[in-house]
Formats: structure tokens, sequence, C-alpha cells
């Protein structure tokens, strides 16, 4: 198990800030109203409500933002507005000095997926996989619960109905993953992951049949699906296809690549690109128990 940060408190500080694509402080409203209910205090970042094109902000205004909350000793967790795309072009400029001497929550989801990697697999240091800000009027209340639970040291265990293509057994490791074109980008890169022994998550969203394929032949080719513990698969929404179909949809393609490894293997987990999306912590040793009469993912 990677380091935990400190659980959060009635009290304490959380900022919310965008990394990626832009966004209002209208938008943000229900869930800084949320945290402000839980006892929270709520520091709004200074890219909420700025933009550059698509962005909030420049990359230097959307790195400065972070770098500044991520340094700022007050505030214990960073919950990410929303996705998008931009995170990757200030990945590089981050400096975890401060961060490593106080650690803190980094929450969010989907293109936050590159702080997530970087953070576990380089710094050792859990993070929080979950819906954002800008979901909240459209998330469960039970995906909304979960996300406290996670903040407060409150145990989240799942028990999921069968799924025909799960594979039974049992496995132990830590959590790693998440959205599946950013798990894809990073191969390579600084910010790859080291799957050896761990429990893959992946989830996405937006994407064409073809192209779900070969990202899990370049996840095989790359080893990242050899030597592990088990593997998580979430939602797969609003998936494409082209006029001539591929023949699979998204779960049969994911099950195709990972038959010839012997793991279990759990499908349908409520997170990702939907209302109902769990939190999970990233870093965080969980154990998987897959059989018959469905899954149980338990912390």
């Amino acid at each position: 198990m990677l380091l935990r940060p400190p659980s959060l408190k009635k009290g304490d500080c959380v900022c919310i800030l965008s990394t990626a694509r832009k966004i209002t402080l209208s938008e943000i409203t229900p869930a800084i109203q949320t945290f402000e209910q839980w006892g929270l205090k709520v520091i709004i970042g200074d890219t909420i409500g700025i933009e550059d094109h698509q962005y909030a902000g420049t990359d230097a205004q959307r790195l400065m933002d972070f770098q500044k909350a991520l340094d700022n000793p007050t505030v214990k967790a960073i919950i990410c507005a929303r996705g998008g795309y931009g995170t990757v072009r200030m990945m590089d400029d981050i400096n975890y000095d401060e961060f490593m001497k106080n650690p803190k929550w980094v929450v969010g989801f989907s293109d936050v997926t590159y702080l997530h990697t970087h953070i576990s697999n380089n710094i050792g240091i859990q993070c929080i996989h979950s819906i954002m800000p800008v979901q909240f009027l459209k998330s469960t209340p039970q995906a909304i619960e979960t996300l406290r639970c996670e903040l407060f040291g409150e145990a989240n265990n799942f028990i999921l109905d069968p799924h025909p293509l799960n594979r039974a057994g049992t496995s132990e490791g830590i959590l790693i993953g998440g959205n599946l074109s950013i798990l894809y980008s990073i191969t390579g890169t600084r910010s790859g992951i080291n799957t050896f022994g761990k429990i893959l998550f992946i989830e996405d969203i937006d994407e064409y049949r073809y192209h779900i394929d070969r990202m899990m032949i370049n996840l095989k080719r790359s080893g990242k699906l050899h030597n592990l513990a088990g593997v998580i698969v979430g939602s797969f929404s609003e998936i494409k296809d082209n006029p001539i179909p591929f023949g699979k949809d998204a779960y049969e393609i994911v099950a195709e690549h990972l038959h010839q490894f012997d793991y279990p293997v759990c499908f349908g987990f409520p997170a990702g690109h939907i209302a109902d999306s769990r939190a999970i912590a990233i870093g965080k040793t969980y154990k998987m128990n897959v059989g018959t009469e469905g899954a149980k993912i338990t912390s």
C-alpha cells in the first residue's frame, strides 16, 4: 500500500481548480455547497472562471494554480473541477517537494489520470478516482457519498452482480490505472505505470471500438497486462463504431486481450463517465473475489 494522505475532518480546507478544460463558478456551485455541508472550507482556484481557448487559462496559469494548492499546507485535498484535455501540458513542470512533505488528496478522473498515475507510481502517494464538481448535479447520491467516505477515511466496499465475461479468482494488490486512453498515451514516458503485481482499473468514453483494440494491444505488447494481480473494468460509455462494424463491443475487446492471462477479471465496476461513478483510491490495496455469484472488491 502506498502512503495515504491524512483523512479529512470537519474544518479542513479543500481547493477546487482546473488543470484542463475551462469551467465557470456556477458549474461547480453544487459541489461547493455539498463540501460545505460536509463541514469543509472551500478555496476556489484562480483557474475557475478564466479561459484560454478551451483551457482554464494558459498552461502557465494552470500550473501556477495547481502548484500553489499543492504547496499550501492548509489545503488537505485538491479537487479537480473537470477533465477534458490539458493536464499533460503542465505535467513536466510540477514540483512535488512540498507535496511529499505534506501529502494531500488529488481528486478527479479522466484527464486527471495523468496526475494519478504520476503521483502514485513515481511518488508513492494515493489519489482518489471519483466524480468531479462539474458532475455533481448529474451524479447519484451513492457516487457522491463514496467520495465523502474516501476523503474522510471511511471504507468503500463493493458487491457487484455477475457478468458473463468475468473470470473467477481471488487476488490482492495495489490499485493502479484510470482512463484507458491516458494509460495508452503515457506508455514509455516517465509517468508510465509499473503494473507488476497490481490490480489494473480501466474505463473510457467516446472512443472507437477499433481504437480500444489498438490501446489494449499496446498495453499487452508493452508488458502492462502481464503479471497483474487482477483487472477491474469500469464503464465504457458512448463507444462508437465505423460503418463496417468492428464485430466486438468494448467489453468483448478487453476480454479478448485478457484471455491469455489467468488472474481474476471483474467487468461492470461502477466507475467512469457515468452518473453512478463510485470513488476508489488509486494506490490503495484492494482484495478481489470474483465468482459465479458476482464480485466483491474490498479494502
